[in-house]
């Protein structure tokens, strides 16, 4: 069908400076052009990022700013070149809103590492227009930019893939770590992390769950069915795992040292940063050399990486474990998750949120 004629507008959550304090903010949505594809919000999840971006952690916030990443919701109008979707699809939209379409990644289907890829908030559309996230009532993307979700999941468990659970499945996928039989480690057992140990198990690896404190250690072992739990201040027992991990997938998004995690990979492992982290990291050479192991990253995953881990996710029967809430609770929600404080990933229910103040 046509775009729609008429402005229209719509409602969100916004920060409006590095205080983070979102509140309603009504903002034009974008017209309905050939390609795009119109989105009625259901929900959405709250990712470390959006609490760094409406902080502005990073130095490159701009405000009025509606965060949100993790949004799934339901097609309510299609542009007249759009064959992917139609009227009543319930669809997915993650970390990017678009990209040059020409660039070697671009033409590799990796996206997320184009130069020119456009944020799904905080950022600007081709048409000039800021983007904003999802938690606001609805959206409007390009069609290449959404994925349908799989029938029969739950929505409040879908949103949590889109960026979650793809960050952690990209890597795996990338490097050859599919396969059945592996040992690996997850460093921090938070969203990207419990997602980890889930994606792991499901594809036959023994995985242990190497964290800061013995706090998480029941839920790791019981609850996400982890194989081994490690504090990684006890020498002795990090002592016991040397040379015994194929990889590590690190997701601690502050500064920590390397070293200790390091000395966990046999010879060729990888450890696999995922953490964003604004201080310099170190280690010393020795470390990688004697045992040719490395230090890698990942980013985010693409729009095939996506529908593939969606795929998955139904295959293996598997679910973000998390905490759904009301849009007046959101700004209590980033405080919590400033200190770590959610198990394991919150999702603000939009559809039932009253947005307006």
């Amino acid at each position: 069908m046509g775009r729609m004629e008429v402005e229209r507008k719509t409602i969100g959550w916004a920060a409006r400076d590095p205080s983070g304090i979102l509140s309603p903010y009504t903002y034009t949505l974008r017209e309905t052009g050939p390609e795009d594809v119109h989105i009625r919000i259901i929900c959405c999840g709250i990712c470390h990022t959006d609490l760094h971006h409406t902080k502005n952690d990073l130095g490159t916030s701009n405000y009025p700013m509606v965060p949100g990443h993790e949004v799934v919701g339901e097609v309510v109008e299609v542009g007249s070149g759009v064959s992917k979707f139609t009227v009543g699809d319930i669809v997915g939209v993650g970390c990017l809103v678009g990209c040059c379409g020409g660039c070697s990644p671009c033409e590799r289907d990796l996206e997320q590492y184009c130069p020119k890829k456009i944020w799904s908030y905080n950022d600007v559309y081709i048409d000039g227009q800021p983007t904003q996230g999802g938690f606001a009532k609805a959206t409007v993307v390009h069609q290449k930019f959404v994925v349908k979700i799989p029938e029969g999941m739950a929505v409040e468990q879908a949103a949590p893939l889109l960026c979650a659970g793809v960050t952690v499945y990209s890597p795996l996928s990338h490097f050859g770590l599919k396969k059945p039989g592996l040992r690996g480690g997850i460093l921090g057992l938070g969203g990207v992390g419990h997602m980890g140990v889930k994606f792991a198990k499901a594809m036959g690896h023994h995985v242990t769950v190497i964290s800061s404190s013995n706090k998480k250690r029941e839920e790791a072992l019981q609850d996400l069915g982890a194989d081994d739990y490690v504090i990684g201040s006890d020498q002795s027992k990090m002592n016991e795992l040397a040379d015994s991990m194929d990889y590590i997938i690190d997701t601690v998004p502050v500064h920590h040292a390397l070293e200790p995690y390091l000395s966990l990979l046999r010879l060729d492992g990888k450890l696999i940063l995922m953490g964003v982290i604004n201080n310099p990291l170190q280690f010393l050479s020795p470390m990688v050399m004697i045992g040719r192991k490395v230090i890698t990253g990942s980013f985010i995953g693409s729009m095939k990486e996506t529908e593939e881990m969606l795929e998955f996710c139904k295959e293996k029967g598997l679910s973000s474990i998390i905490e759904v809430v009301k849009m007046d609770y959101v700004n209590t929600a980033l405080e919590r998750l400033e200190k770590n404080d959610v198990r394991y990933r919150f999702v603000v229910d939009v559809e039932g949120s009253k947005l307006e103040a």
